[in-house]
This record gives structure tokens, sequence and C-alpha cells, in this order.
């Protein structure tokens, strides 16, 4: 290779993206899938050019929203267990911004994309420029600044040199598993159209393979003589134990211990969920079983999770007051958390060295068989909440059920924000490690159809499913179109409750009136009567409207034969969810007001706040 080539910033960036690379199942791949793109002034000149320049080895994607593309970047990703991702660029101003929120979502999913805003020019002759926001007091303040809470590395570019040390730290950011999540790099746009030479040895091949650190021998025996003292051991599964790939290794070391597993969000799938000791869903969305268990454990492994409140009960689930807390994470910052013992590692390698260190040890049989017939009354009780049924309007947990027993464990199944994050952990069914793709770390809303997106980018082969009500999909929707531009088949159920559910439920158990969360409760001179068949059909899907239970799993099976994304609608019940499991969660209820039903409700808050653990 030459010693030095002459290239523009852009075309520098493009072609060193072009040439990392990654290994799978032992064959090496492309490390980047591709770089979604929404051009404007600041980035088609310089990125833009640079991208067609590399389109057979970068393939670049159009989107129809950047906070979608950005989604879909981000899903792609998690798909991959983060072995595989994908850039997205946007122009400066408006365009920049909408990705802030998929920036924050994969900083808060430990989540790996690199994000390439355009911005104003380094020379600053033409300021201010189209979309340039100017601070009074900082000359040096862009809008993309708002990107630097929600990256774990960022930085602008405002000489064409600069992007070697940077992209060489991005890559360290995005492929290190304690520290992975998103980088932005801000490029001026002047610098992206500026020329350098660049070191030839600079675009050399690559191959990233995953960091996999193991425990430290201290840590390790203090995590192993606490477990061995455990007369009610519990796991919890996070997501880090999907991104580690440690489910062979979880499943062997609960096989050999007996100690029950219950799952987070992220974590669910880690292990199938007709396992016979995994209780499901743990915390305010959790199974009776799993909950049950978290109770009364004197000794909880939390592996590959950040333990946030709605697996804790917001710290109140744990109710024995001598329990110890085990942290296995690869992030020290996460296995410390809360006073815990620090096992810091990564996921599978710690599970290997800590089943070893317990040398044969095994839970008490008692607890074990305990966890066993939890579950098993569990299962009774998910089959009741999912059972078909005639209602005019059925209740979520009945669609899961339709959509269960129409497509099977082995589909991939996504969801976001709203109330089916909240019935999808304790009652979907998961098989395959990674079939179950939830965002409920950041909660997004929109993230549904453009997460589907970037999955079945990442599973051409697998069946993706997308569950969304419907106050998320008017908020996203357009990545439909897309799908249906890039051949990529999704089956969306979209169940229509005529609002915000979700909220209006959790709005009437803190005595707040029925407000502002149903559309019937909103401001209105006329409610709208919303055709969502017309407007999926109308962006190139295949849309129906199933009437019942009956005709929902009926349109399920054609949906399964259609050549391209298939939307089917069905009305739901906004009042309804599942009276079984679920915990207390912590939601301030204000602590005077002229109304009774919220002194009611603090009331009761105040009681449940006592009961908690170490208060």
């Amino acid at each position: 290779m030459a010693k030095t080539i002459r290239l523009t910033m852009a075309q520098a960036l493009t072609r060193f993206l072009a040439r990392q690379m990654t290994e799978i199942e032992g064959e090496k791949v492309p490390l980047f899938g591709g770089v979604w793109a929404i051009f404007g002034h600041g980035n088609v000149a310089g990125v833009g050019e640079a991208l067609y320049q590399v389109r057979d080895e970068l393939p670049t994607f159009r989107a129809h929203n950047e906070q979608a593309m950005a989604h879909a970047a981000i899903a792609y990703a998690k798909a991959h267990f983060r072995r595989r991702m994908m850039a997205a660029t946007s122009s400066i101003g408006p365009g920049a911004l909408n990705m802030v929120t998929a920036a924050a979502l994969a900083h808060v999913n430990r989540l790996p994309v690199l994000l390439l805003p355009g911005d104003v020019f380094a020379n600053r002759i033409p300021d201010p420029v189209l979309q340039q926001v100017e601070s009074f007091g900082d000359g040096t303040v862009s809008a993309n600044d708002c990107f630097r809470p929600v990256s774990r590395y960022f930085d602008r570019i405002t000489r064409p040199e600069q992007i070697v040390p940077a992209l060489a730290r991005a890559m360290q950011v995005l492929t290190d598993p304690a520290e992975c999540g998103p980088v932005t790099l801000s490029l001026c746009q002047d610098v992206q159209a500026e020329a350098y030479d660049y070191p030839g040895d600079f675009f050399e091949e690559r191959v990233w393979t995953p960091r996999r650190p193991r425990p430290d021998l201290h840590e390790l025996k203090l995590a192993a003589e606490a477990l061995k003292s455990a007369k009610k051991p519990l796991i919890i599964a996070g997501g880090g134990v999907l991104y580690s790939q440690a489910s062979p290794a979880l499943a062997k070391f609960v096989e050999a211990t007996g100690i029950p597993v219950c799952e987070t969000q992220g974590g669910k799938s880690s292990l199938p969920d007709d396992h016979a000791l995994n209780m499901a869903a743990v915390g305010v969305t959790g199974t009776s079983a799993a909950n049950r268990l978290a109770e009364e454990a004197d000794v909880v492994l939390a592996v590959g999770t950040r333990l946030q409140d709605f697996t804790t009960g917001s710290w109140a689930l744990f109710k024995n007051a001598g329990k110890t807390l085990i942290g296995l994470n690869v992030q020290a910052f996460d296995a410390g958390k809360h006073r815990a013992l620090s096992l810091v590692a990564d996921a599978r390698e710690g599970l290997k060295e800590l089943e070893r260190a317990l040398d044969g040890w095994k839970a008490p049989a008692a607890w074990t068989e305990n966890a066993r017939g939890g579950k098993a009354e569990w299962r009774k009780a998910a089959d009741t909440a999912t059972a078909a049924t005639n209602a005019a309007l059925p209740s979520d947990a009945q669609v899961i059920g339709a959509v269960q027993r129409a497509m099977g464990s082995e589909i991939t199944l996504l969801h976001a924000a709203g109330g089916l994050p909240g019935e999808l952990h304790k009652l979907w069914q998961a098989g395959s490690p990674g079939s179950y793709h939830a965002e409920y770390g950041f909660s997004t809303m929109g993230y549904e159809i453009a997460g589907g997106l970037g999955v079945k980018m990442a599973r051409p082969d697998s069946e993706v499913v997308v569950m969304v009500g419907d106050g998320s999909y008017l908020m996203l929707n357009s990545e439909i179109a897309t799908s249906v531009m890039l051949g990529q088949k999704l089956t969306v159920v979209l169940l229509d409750n005529r609002g915000f559910g979700c909220i209006n439920r959790l709005q009437m158990a803190t005595g707040g009136e029925n407000f502002n969360n149903l559309l019937k409760d909103a401001r209105h001179e006329t409610l709208p009567e919303i055709d969502f068949v017309a407007h999926a059909a109308s962006m190139g899907a295949i849309a129906e409207k199933a009437h019942s239970i009956a005709d929902l799993e009926a349109a399920l099976g054609r949906a399964k034969g259609n050549d391209r994304t298939t939307v089917i609608v069905i009305d739901t019940d906004p009042l309804v969810s599942t009276d079984a499991g679920g915990h207390w969660w912590d939601v301030a209820v204000p602590e005077v007001s002229a109304r009774t039903q919220v002194n009611a409700a603090r009331k009761k808050y105040e009681d449940a706040v006592r009961l908690r653990v170490g208060n």
C-alpha cells in the first residue's frame, strides 16, 4: 500500500469504515453492515460523495426520518449481539438533532452505533449558515453539542487529519464490551471536503473480536463463598448474557447448581421459556414465580444487568434484609451497584469460572423444587390471561396469546414502549436467544417499526413480528415505506386502544383523573377515526383489520405467505391488563391535593414506601 493516499476527510472516513471486519462463527464479515443516510446541505457534498465511492463495500440505505434510521442501526447491532453495527449520517440542524433521542437509547442500552452528523463550517466565514444554532457566549458551540451527554465518545472534526485519532478512539469504544455505546463524530461540512495525505496503513483491514475479561481471583473467591452459604439463591439474567452470547454457559451453570433464573426485559430469552428453572420475567412486570423467589432470596447473582427500577421493583422487591447481591458484569460501574460484591468479568467467562469455583455445590433441593412448582402455577395463570376470547375489545394479553399461537416461539418478537412491554415481559414464551427484542431501557415510543427493520436486516431468514400500540405507531411509522422499498418484510400487529392506554392506567392508579391520555379524554372538537389499514397500505404494505382474536390468528397465518410488510390492526381494551404477577413501582403521588382520590393514593404510596427494606 502507498505510504500516503490523498483523500478528503469524508473519503478517508468511509474507506476506513469499509475496511473494518469481524468474525461471526468463523467467517470474516464487514463490521459495519452499512450506513443509513438522509442527505442535506451539511453532508451531501462531502459524506454523500464519499459513500458513493464505496457503495459496493459499504452500502448506503435511505430512510425517511433521522431518528428512525438511527433506531434501525441500533436494532441491527442488538440483533447481532453487538458483533456487527451500522453508522448513520445526517445534515446539520434538525436532521442531526433528530438522532439525539436514538443516541440516548443506545447509551442506556449499551449498544454500538456510529453517528455522523454534519456540522457548521470550521472556518466560520459563512456563519451563520442555514440551520446553524448560534450561542451568544460561546463561538465553539453548535447544535451537535447536544450529543455530548448521550455519547460514550464525542469528537468534532475541525481539521481533516483529526479523523485518524478520532476513528481510532471510536473503534475502541464501539467494540469494547464495557465502554460500548454510541459514538458521535461531528463532521464540519467544509472539513468533509478538505484533502489530506493520509498514511496508507490507516486503511489496512482490521478484524475486531470481542474482549472477554476473566474475573479477579479475589472477587471470584468472595462470590463463590457467598453462593455456597446460600439457602435461597437466585439468578437475574440481564442483557449482558445475550451480548456475551453466554446462554449456553448460563444453562450449564443453572443445571449444575439448581439455582432458578429470572430475566430482565433486556435479558429475556437468555434461556428458553420452557426451561424448567426459568422463572421468566422479574420485577414490576414480572411473573408471580420470579417475584415470589426474589422476595425471599438470600443471595442474588445479577448477571449482565443494570438493575434498573423495573427490575428491582424500585428496590422494594428483595425483602430479605440479610441478602447478598453479587454483580457479575463486564462494566465495573454496574457490577458494584447497591453495595454488591463486584465480580467484574465477561458474562460467559465469569459464569464458567464461577461454576468451577463452586466445585459441585448445589442449591438446596427444596428451594429448587419450590421454584419448579411456582413456575407451574404461573404457567396456568398466564394461559388463562392469553386464552382466546370473543370479547368485542380483547386485552393486550389475549392479542399476545393469538400471536404466540399463530407464529410460535422461534420468531423474533420486537416491541418497545407503552403497555405491551409489561404484558410481553410476563407472557411471551421466548425460544432462542435474541428472539425477544425489547427496547425498554429508554422506553422509546416510535422505536418499534424502525427497530423491526434493523432486526430484519440483521436476521433476514427470521420471521420478524413487531407489536406496537396506536400511540407509538402515530409517532413514527415512516419506515414501513422503507421496509417495502428495501424488500425487508415485517409483520406488524397494531393494537389500537385509541390513546396512551398504559399511562392512562397509571394515571388512574395514582389517583389522577382520566385526562389527556385517551383520545376521548383529550381536548378535542372532533374525535378522529384513524384508518390505520388505509394508512399502512398507502406506504406499500399489505394491510387488513382483524375484528376478533380468531380473525387475528387467521390474518397472521396469511401474513406468513405475504411477500412484503404486512400490517394487521386490531382494536383493544385500554383499561385491562394482566392482574397476575407484577410488583409495586415507585411513582411519586402528590403529597397534597384538593382531590380525595389523590389523597387516598398518596396514603397507599406512603405505606408502600415504608415497606421497602432499608427505609
